[in-house]
């Protein structure tokens, strides 16, 4: 019998529909009424407390360094202050419970109750078992939780270590590639597929003149036009990133076999659909300048 190969784009498309049920939290407004009781309301420190609690009370160089596209200094007006409204552990814990509230709420009690969701958790959590922890911070971290033992926790669970396995290993290409966390974003947003403009100075701290002064470094690379297009060379390098990517995540999908990633890139997009249905994120979240 032969095994089915495991297509190039195979890992990426799997990842990308399982983070997209992932990171409905971090819109939800479960999350900001349990990190809200535990004393955490504005909103920067709130997502800042909730991803790096799995990294122990550290400092803003660590949260800045380990998110990469955020300014430093918006990070610094909360961390490490936020660890002394609460600790990481108590961030977790409501954290854990604002997913329940979120996943409940989107997909329903019957859905998280299925066996597809069972099966969906047995799947990603076999993938994640070949992740490597080595110069991946984020993931490291969050592999040494334990596993919660409610499908849909398990499910989440599974899947962050996924998205944070990827994400790490795309930090070391965008600095491979010479692009510090505002040049990614600014690249990333002209591919149509990243944030529009004032979502990064809203969430991460940027300024228009902070955009400008990187888009003007990208223009002095040939990666980016006068019109803010990328070129032919700022294309071909995000289309390399994104390999290189896919490169060093692909241990997780192999493991997994083509038939088990296949299954689980079906079970996470009937749920990640669901979810956006119901209304997961705001309607102009995405989306070019």
């Amino acid at each position: 019998m032969t095994t089915a190969a495991l297509s190039p784009l195979a890992g990426r498309r799997c990842q990308n529909v399982l983070n997209s049920l992932h990171a409905t939290h971090y819109f939800s407004s479960d999350l900001g009424r349990e990190l809200g009781a535990a004393g955490i309301t504005h909103p920067h420190a709130v997502i800042f407390a909730v991803r790096a609690a799995a990294l122990g009370p550290v400092g803003a160089g660590t949260v800045a360094a380990a998110f990469y596209n955020y300014k430093y200094e918006l990070v610094a007006r909360h961390v490490p202050a936020v660890w002394e409204t609460a600790t990481p552990a108590q961030v977790l814990s409501a954290r854990a419970r604002a997913v329940d509230a979120t996943l409940r709420r989107l997909l329903g009690d019957e859905a998280l109750a299925s066996a597809e969701m069972a099966e969906a958790a047995r799947l990603a959590l076999r993938a994640a078992e070949a992740c490597s922890r080595g110069a991946r911070p984020l993931y490291a971290a969050h592999a040494d939780l334990p596993v919660p033992e409610e499908r849909h926790l398990a499910y989440w669970h599974a899947a962050t270590l996924l998205r944070e396995h990827r994400g790490d290993g795309h930090l070391a290409m965008l600095m491979s590639a010479g692009l510090d966390g505002l040049e990614a974003m600014v690249t990333h947003t002209a591919t149509g597929k990243g944030m529009a403009p004032k979502w990064v100075f809203s969430s991460r701290g940027w300024t228009q003149e902070d955009w400008d002064a990187a888009a003007g470094r990208l223009r002095e690379r040939g990666l980016l036009d006068a019109a803010g297009e990328l070129t032919e060379r700022g294309v071909a390098l995000r289309e390399e990133i994104e390999r290189e990517t896919d490169r060093l995540d692909r241990a997780p999908y192999e493991h997994l076999g083509a038939e088990g990633v296949a299954r689980l890139t079906e079970l996470g997009a009937a749920f990640a659909q669901a979810a956006l249905t119901a209304g997961a994120y705001p309607a102009d979240l995405l989306g070019k300048r």
